[in-house]
């Protein structure tokens, strides 16, 4: 069984937790004006994220959603909000470098390196698609945000990562920019990226078992 984690004494300092919970705000949240807000389709992860921000609950409602890489297609899910209301979202801002009030951020997580894979893996979670090509009988996995100076964020984490993962450069995607991981390289980096995941409970269920599943079907 995985731990469930607890709330980090400040959310700026430097743990597993923050790593991924900052991760997951960068990739599908925004910094409001005296509110933190971060999203995710699963439930479980939902409680974890609530439990490392100090927060009572999780909101639940169903929701449409538009494909990443196609706008005009969209599909229902379940949609879980956790929110931190106070003064934690400028801190954040001033700090990690993230976005404002709908002003652009710069991307700061100089003080999360010690914890890249968890940083890395609320990333992909929170902005990655994984999907199994049948005729290449490969795994794709990419990143698609709105926002390019993320994912070139995104790129250099990669970069730094101890696995080997090229990528594509970005390109233009319905939803904004995005772009996608080597095949050869997503097994390893799967491997890496979720690696002691179970023993920490910083990750969401559902998207490591499809991207387990995924990998397997290759090997």
């Amino acid at each position: 069984m995985s731990i469930e984690t607890g709330a980090p004494g400040d959310l700026l300092s430097a743990h597993p937790e923050t790593a991924y919970f900052w991760g997951r705000v960068a990739a599908d949240g925004e910094c409001e004006d005296g509110c933190v807000t971060v999203r995710t389709s699963d439930e479980t992860a939902a409680r974890r994220l609530a439990s490392i921000a100090g927060a009572e609950r999780a909101d639940h409602r169903i929701v449409e959603r538009e494909y990443a890489h196609d706008t005009s297609i969209t599909r229902t899910e379940d949609e879980y909000t956790v929110q931190v209301l106070g003064g934690l979202a400028d801190r954040a801002s001033a700090a990690l470098g993230l976005p404002f009030d709908g002003q652009a951020g710069g991307y700061r997580f100089d003080t999360l390196a010690a914890h890249d894979r968890q940083l890395l893996r609320g990333l992909l979670e929170g902005c990655g698609t994984v999907c199994f090509k049948s005729d290449d009988e490969a795994v794709g996995v990419s990143f698609v945000h709105e926002d390019e100076r993320l994912l070139r964020t995104v790129q250099s984490l990669l970069d730094s990562a101890p696995v080997d993962a090229p990528y594509d450069d970005l390109a233009d995607a319905s939803s904004g920019y995005w772009f996608g991981v080597a095949d050869d390289a997503v097994p390893d980096l799967a491997d890496w990226v979720y690696d002691g995941s179970e023993g920490t409970g910083l990750f969401a269920p559902s998207r490591r078992r499809k991207l387990r599943k995924s990998v397997e079907r290759v090997r």
